[in-house]
């Protein structure tokens, strides 16, 4: 489905330094600046809370309104605080409603829990999960979907097999791109791992089963140690 434009009010701010820009964020505000198209870049201040709000919302298309005029923009870039999560900083590009964008879109799957191999104790791995489009900016979808409700076991699903929306291109091999594996029940491996583990303990506890006893090794060595010091202070003939 195509998507929406979300309408997101901005507001102009003069670039300054890290002091301004901590307060401007302290007071609910994210900095951000908008480039692109044949205008200068253009730096700008946002309400968190609306922006957070505008990016949840459907559609990559935003209607970035100032003062009356409203510039079409795609979300290009975001800096985001690594404890909390907050963003710290956006960059929107302009775009022209009438001309094919790059984009990237995340890849889903449909019909797992149908798949046959899935049943039978497979294990499925979703191997790539963002595909790389070109289409107009209202017609970027929010997803592509991946059908894996067929797969069998040993199956391997290629992008090839993704059905791109009309109007939107595909720009990644599709042919060489695998999207999903189904491999068959990791018990085996499981098993290997059991028996690496028991043969460390064998190692550990003796053939015979008994723990080797400690120090067995050093007493005889230390009774060889004795005998040949007993042997060298022994007296010389004559003293």
């Amino acid at each position: 489905m195509p998507s929406q434009a979300t309408k997101l009010s901005i507001s102009e701010r003069a670039i300054s330094n890290s002091r301004e820009t901590r307060r401007l964020r302290r007071s609910g505000q994210v900095p951000g600046v908008l480039y692109g198209g044949t205008e200068e870049p253009f730096a700008f201040s946002v309400d968190e809370r609306e922006l957070r709000h505008a990016l949840a919302a459907r559609g990559a298309v935003l209607d970035l309104e100032l003062g009356g005029k409203t510039t079409s923009a795609v979300l290009k870039d975001s800096q985001h605080d690594v404890v909390r999560g907050d963003t710290l900083h956006v960059d929107f590009l302009r775009v022209r409603l009438d001309v094919a964008i790059h984009a990237v879109v995340p890849l889903e799957f449909v019909g797992a829990d149908d798949a046959p191999g899935v049943s039978e104790g497979g294990v499925l791995e979703h191997v790539l999960r963002e595909v790389n489009i070109e289409a107009l900016p209202n017609e970027i979808p929010e997803r592509l979907e991946a059908d894996v409700s067929a797969m069998q076991i040993n199956d391997t699903l290629f992008l090839s097999s993704v059905k791109a929306p009309s109007g939107v291109t595909i720009l990644d091999e599709v042919e060489e791109n695998v999207v999903a594996t189904l491999t068959p029940p990791r018990l085996e491996a499981e098993l290997e791992a059991l028996d690496a583990e028991l043969e460390a303990e064998t190692e550990l506890v003796g053939e015979d089963g008994e723990p080797a006893a400690e120090g067995e090794g050093d007493a005889e060595g230390e009774g060889d140690g004795a005998e040949a010091s007993s042997g060298d202070d022994k007296p010389a003939d004559g003293e």
